[in-house]
């Protein structure tokens, strides 16, 4: 598939039963945020629940819990171990009994970079069973670390902008395509590269997404398009399908906003309303 459109989404968005709970749709962890960012994780949680999840819970550093605990109504926030302002590795034994009860975990929006969030990432990598959306910071400590990307025994979905996909160790004087696919096959993971045209693609196929506008461009839509994606994980579409149709719906919603509201005075908020008017033409 090269390319993706709304008959694509009506076609592998799951479809409902009358009879269904919430735990049928998928039951989502979502680690991040830290002082100063504690919008990110709320933006990605949010993402989610518009996007269909039965269950959102969101680890946050103990410091800024109350903030985010305040700001998320249908979500579950919970405290974990921080040094202060991001999390430590003392949170992984809170993590790990939760992590083997969910469906789909993200990693990353707003956590920060410490020595001490490098080796709570790693350590998630190399225990965890269920697929990972590794997004923004999550991203940054792999820098210098993809070989633990080899080793996992889950499915990855790495979401990097430009600079990110640079610390990586992707090619920024190739083709962007080819330098997606190669960086894909390099470490065994999806990957999404983030951009005009954003590149989805798993070392041999791909899809390029022509959705999305230049209103999007703001801090904070990232973290709603890893909200999408990890939403569609949870309830159970594989791994490429997921992130194709993810930056898909995510870039839909972004458009729609730019018609109704206009790309100056759009905000990441307005695309996680906009998620669910796109989502109702699937039913």
């Amino acid at each position: 598939m090269n390319e993706f459109t709304l008959p694509d989404l009506q076609t592998l968005l799951p479809r409902r039963n009358r009879t269904a709970h919430k735990g049928n749709f998928g039951r989502i962890l979502i680690l991040g945020g830290s002082v100063g960012y504690t919008g990110a994780p709320k933006l990605a949680a949010n993402a989610a629940l518009r996007c269909g999840s039965g269950l959102i819970h969101v680890g946050v550093p103990a410091a800024i819990y109350p903030i985010v605990a305040s700001a998320l109504t249908e979500p579950m926030p919970f405290p974990l171990p921080c040094d202060g302002k991001r999390l430590t590795l003392a949170a992984l034994d809170e993590i790990l009994p939760l992590l083997s009860r969910c469906d789909a975990c993200l990693i990353g929006p707003g956590m920060g970079r410490s020595e001490q969030t490098r080796e709570l990432v790693l350590a998630l990598l190399r225990q965890a069973k269920i697929p990972l959306v590794i997004d923004a910071d999550g991203i940054n400590v792999l820098a210098g670390h993809i070989d633990v990307l080899q080793e996992t025994a889950c499915p990855v979905i790495l979401t990097p902008h430009d600079g990110e996909f640079a610390r990586l160790g992707g090619r920024m004087d190739a083709d962007r395509l080819a330098a997606a696919a190669q960086l894909a096959r390099q470490t065994g993971t999806i990957l999404l590269r983030k951009g005009h045209r954003t590149i989805i693609t798993d070392g041999e196929r791909y899809c390029i997404n022509r959705t999305g506008n230049p209103g999007m461009a703001t801090g904070g839509s990232g973290d709603v398009l890893a909200g999408i994606i990890v939403s569609l994980l949870g309830q159970g579409l594989a791994p490429l399908q997921a992130s194709t149709l993810g930056a898909w719906l995510h870039g839909a919603a972004g458009d729609l906003c730019a018609e109704t509201i206009g790309e100056y005075g759009m905000t990441p908020s307005d695309m996680v309303q906009a998620v669910a008017q796109i989502l109702r033409q699937c039913q």
